[in-house]
């Protein structure tokens, strides 16, 4: 029906050291950069939320201090039993499940971009779908998740040192939604939270990994702070949410560059002497670097080391969502940012989605209810509810094959590279290509906000223009090949913008086709878009191949049948999509105005 899609791979794929128990009494790497009140403190243990949610590394380490791992809370604990990610099959257990299977965690921005709207929306989802989740509000700051609920807020901190997971399932609280609770911050409380330091994050961490749910959607809130870096990078899917302003970019790509910072600590948690070379490189650069700036600093004087923080950047993936947005632009800004932080950070940050800006958000928001459940036919509820089905696929995917490593990158990259293409691109694809990319790095772009400074994105636009130039010209381009790939090509880094996420959905939705497609089948619009989402087209693609407007398309799909044009069009329109899906022209164009004609016969009308 559809093409194959080749499972990515899966971010949840645990890689852990067999000996991340090992280490009890670790020192704090030599000079570490910030106060060590991390999940793993000074001869702590390296029992955190999840192996890593991009790639499963789960070694122990500094937060964002440097401090060392341990077994358990005392030095020379025994085994660690925090939050190691669990592979459990996604499909209603026999019994309840006697840890969290699946722990997703929403943060990596600025506040008030709707990393609430997104968690809570991911957890009505999932419960809806008969999961049992736990939705946790960890916004030390601006905890409020208990207003979508029309609840009130917890009135005390559970007690985890005194009976650990004990104390929060009692101070879980049921919502309106079946199968979904609620672990409130107690934000009103007369005592504050204590600080979460060392030790006490260990157990509060475990303690949220051992409740019996089938998933557990954290709330990590904003920022890079301690323990947003500790929820967010232990998670089985972290999820990076932002806006299209440039505050909102900018935070995000700070993230990035700390959350880097904290797995390249926790690698080398173990390695004192590699430890305090980074701890120096660090404070000689003067700011939160870029991973490849890091990597390639380490290179000159440490190649075995530069190899390891390399490979942690590789491993790194994180989720994202824009949020707000109104334009074009806006909307590809995920897409942007994702290229962008490949070619110039190295690590992967996967577009999930965005959320179109939609009043009925913040209705919904004065009506103490979530959106899935008060406008959950509205744009906005469409747009998170694909999120939530592409996070769903991705947590029940089976890992792939790991990727080959690609080598440090020492230089310039290819023409090509630039451009985002393969050798064998065509003068058209190199056209569309050069436009594209001289979009995101137009100045004053907000894709490149505090990514690039004005001399650098210069100089991008420079090797644009040059890349443009060349490959179009066929004596400057074979030239350029013979001397620029004497044997065969190799994998250049602007290759690796896969998107999982994606790829996974388009796995599940062509599983459920198989069994809802058949020889009598009624084509609705609902249909029709799950179809061309298992492709992975977007209505835009199909608009520019078949020359139909979006705005009839998105019709179709919607059944706004007030908004199609005359019979005879229509009847064209189904014939092309079809077409286009890989469908039989003729079962959808008469199940199709079948339907169409008994809704219109229902409102006393006729189909014309």
């Amino acid at each position: 029906m559809g093409k194959v899609v080749e499972t990515m791979n899966d971010p949840s794929d645990p890689r852990v050291l067999e000996d991340r128990d090992a280490a009890s009494t670790a020192e704090d790497p030599a000079g570490s950069g910030e106060a060590g009140d991390d999940l793993i403190g000074a001869g702590g243990a390296g029992d955190d939320l999840a192996g890593a949610g991009e790639a499963g590394d789960d070694r122990a380490g500094a937060g964002e201090a440097g401090d060392a791992p341990s077994g358990d809370d005392a030095p020379g604990g025994g085994p660690s039993d925090g939050f190691s990610p669990r592979g459990a099959p996604d499909r209603p257990p026999t019994s309840p499940p006697r840890a969290a299977s699946h722990v997703i965690a929403v943060g990596g921005g600025r506040g008030g971009v709707g990393k609430s709207l997104v968690a809570v929306s991911l957890a009505v989802y999932l419960a809806q779908l008969g999961k049992a989740v736990v939705l946790v509000d960890a916004d030390a700051a601006g905890s409020n998740l208990h207003a979508q609920f029309g609840l009130r807020p917890a009135r005390g901190e559970p007690d985890v040192d005194a009976d650990g997971p004990e104390a929060l399932r009692r101070a879980l609280v049921p919502t309106s939604v079946p199968g979904l609770s609620l672990l409130a911050a107690a934000h009103d409380a007369v005592a504050p939270r204590p600080a979460l330091r060392a030790g006490r994050k260990r157990r509060y961490l475990r303690a949220l990994r051992e409740l019996a749910t089938d998933y557990l959607v954290v709330d990590a809130g904003p920022g890079h702070g301690e323990l947003a870096l500790d929820l967010m990078m232990s998670a089985d899917i972290p999820i990076a949410v932002t806006v299209p302003e440039p505050p909102a970019i900018e935070t995000t790509y700070r993230f990035l560059r700390a959350a880097f910072r904290w797995r390249l600590r926790r690698a080398l948690a173990r390695d004192r002497l590699r430890s305090s070379i980074v701890e120096r490189a660090l404070a000689d650069m003067g700011v939160l670097p870029a991973p490849i700036d890091l990597v390639q600093r380490l290179s000159k004087t440490d190649r075995v080391l530069a190899e390891i923080a390399w490979a942690e950047a590789q491993a790194m993936r994180v989720q994202l969502v824009v949020n707000q947005t109104r334009l074009r632009t806006d909307n590809e800004l995920g897409a942007w940012m994702s290229g962008l932080i490949s070619r110039h950070y190295g690590i992967a940050l996967d577009e999930l989605g965005h959320v179109e800006q939609d009043d009925t958000v913040w209705l919904t928001v004065r009506r103490s209810k979530p959106l899935l459940i008060d406008s959950p036919t509205s744009k906005s509820a469409r747009n998170v509810e694909r999120i939530a089905r592409r996070v769903l696929a991705l947590a029940t995917s089976k890992p792939g094959e790991a990727a080959g490593a690609l080598a440090i990158p020492t230089g310039e990259p290819t023409l090509y590279a630039v451009l985002g293409v393969t050798r064998s691109a065509n003068d058209e694809e190199i056209r569309r290509a050069y436009k594209r990319q001289r979009e995101i790095y137009a100045t004053g772009g907000l894709a490149t906000v505090s990514l690039l400074d004005g001399e650098q994105l210069a100089a991008s636009q420079r090797r644009l223009d040059e890349a443009y130039d060349t490959l179009l010209d066929p004596v400057r381009r074979r030239a350029y090949d013979l001397s620029t790939f004497p044997d065969a090509e190799p994998e250049v880094l602007s290759a690796r913008t896969t998107r999982p996420a994606l790829a996974a959905e388009q796995l599940m939705l062509q599983r459920e086709l198989q069994r809802e497609i058949g020889p009598d089948s009624e084509f609705s619009g609902a249909l029709l878009r799950k179809v061309r989402e298992s492709l992975g087209l977007e209505i835009a693609d199909i608009s520019a191949k078949t020359k139909i407007a979006r705005a009839h398309l998105s019709a179709l799909e919607e059944e706004r049948y007030a908004d199609l044009p005359a019979l005879v069009y229509t009847r064209g329109f189904l014939v092309e999509l079809a077409k286009q899906l890989g469908l039989d022209p003729m079962q959808v164009q008469k199940t199709y105005l079948r339907r169409l004609r008994e809704e219109l016969a229902s409102r006393g009308k006729e189909l014309v």
